[in-house]
């Protein structure tokens, strides 16, 4: 498998980020989704540490899109 698709599922990734920090909720959507692609490329390229990092990533997407989503939504009842 070609090295530019670790750079670019790294882009995908960071762009989750960058949307996230800027509170848009599909940032994290992004980066969810992005574990995703790295389990697949794990998977095709037969690097096993791939999948334990996308799995660990991806526990942490979904826990700060939770707690986000409690703040935000928190915020709104308030004012």
């Amino acid at each position: 498998m070609s090295a530019w698709w670790s750079w670019a599922l790294t882009l995908v990734g960071i762009t989750g980020l960058w949307f996230a920090g800027r509170r848009k909720a599909y940032g994290w959507a992004i980066g969810l989704g992005a574990q995703l692609l790295w389990i697949a490329y794990a998977v095709a390229t037969r690097q096993w540490g791939f999948i334990a990092s996308a799995l660990v990533y991806g526990l942490v997407y979904a826990r700060n899109y939770v707690a986000w989503r409690r703040e935000r939504t928190k915020e709104g009842t308030v004012g």
